[in-house]
Parts: C-alpha cells; structure tokens; sequence
C-alpha cells in the first residue's frame, strides 16, 4: 500500500467535496455531490433511485463528522476529513470500507443500474464515470481492470474492492474526476 498515493488520493477527495474552496466540507457539500450525480444521470431527484444516493452521502458524511467530534451538521477540516477516515475507514479495513463506503457505492449502482439486474454494465460504467468528472476515455480500461471476473458486468462488491484499492493507492483507474 502507498501512503503517498493515499494521502493524496483523500485530499484530492476532500478538495472535490470543498467546491467552494473555504478549507472545510460539509453535509451540504455531500449533498451537492449527489445532485451533481443525479442530475448527471438525468435522473428525477425525488425517485428512489436518486433519494438513496442523497441518503447515502447523507448518512456518510453524518457518520464520518460525529465521529471526527463536528456533530452531524458541523464541518470538517481537511486535517479533520483525513484523521476520521484514517480511523474510520482505512485503519479498520474491509470492516470499515464495508460500513462507511459501500452504502454509497451500492446506491450508485441503483442509480446507474438501467437495466435492473443489479450490476453494472459498460455503458452504464461509463455513464457513471461521466457522471463523477472522469474523461470517458478511461472508461474501457478502468471497467476492464475492476471486472476482476470477467463477466462482463461489475458487481456491488467488485466496485467497492475498487473504491477501496483505488484508495489505498494499489489500483491506478480514475475514480474520482477532475
């Protein structure tokens, strides 16, 4: 695991949440991010699909900021971003990806999940890339290297293997965007 690509790979997603650049995230930052997703989808916000999604960032960001001492409707630092997910969601392994993570990886995949059998298939994949601010021409390969099992599709859990070791710096795909 690289610690560099690690730390900068969560500070880049810090700056991504940090949109309006004051040094500091909040629920409605988390938020945006769903909008921003949903509307990228075309999708109605009030549907379920969308409403898990927003509940998904919700409930991440509620999660991670009483753990780092803010309350649920406080804000973060980046310092403080860094700390609780260090704590939270890397020193616990797949026990705390499982926990902060994968709600919102799952939810994603309803979201994008057009076809309704539950997994993610190529366009669908690219479509979410899209959807996330990473160049659609990176889609072909990232899909290839997360389908570890060749079938095609991408999984709940094949995606959140891929979150996580995009995270921890042992897989190169664009997951996060520009």
């Amino acid at each position: 695991m690289s610690t560099t690509v690690k730390g900068d790979r969560l500070k880049k997603r810090f700056e991504k949440w940090d949109v309006n650049g004051n040094g500091r995230i909040g629920k409605s930052d988390y938020e945006a991010e769903a909008r921003r997703i949903i509307e990228a989808f075309g999708e109605d916000a009030s549907s379920p699909q969308a409403r898990a999604l927003t509940d998904s960032y919700i409930s991440m960001y509620e999660f991670l900021a009483t753990k780092a001492g803010v309350g649920a409707d406080g804000s973060m630092t980046e310092e403080q971003f860094l700390n609780v997910v260090e704590a939270q969601v890397f020193a616990e392994g797949d026990a705390g990806f499982n926990r902060v993570v994968r709600p919102t990886v799952a939810a994603m995949v309803g979201l994008c999940d057009t076809d309704g059998d539950g997994e993610v298939g190529p366009p669908e994949f690219h479509k979410w890339l899209e959807a996330i601010g990473v160049d659609p021409s990176a889609a072909v390969e990232a899909f290839r290297t997360i389908d570890s099992d060749g079938s095609g599709t991408l999984t709940v859990d094949e995606l959140v293997a891929a979150v996580r070791a995009y995270h921890f710096g042992t897989l190169d795909v664009p997951l996060l965007g520009r």
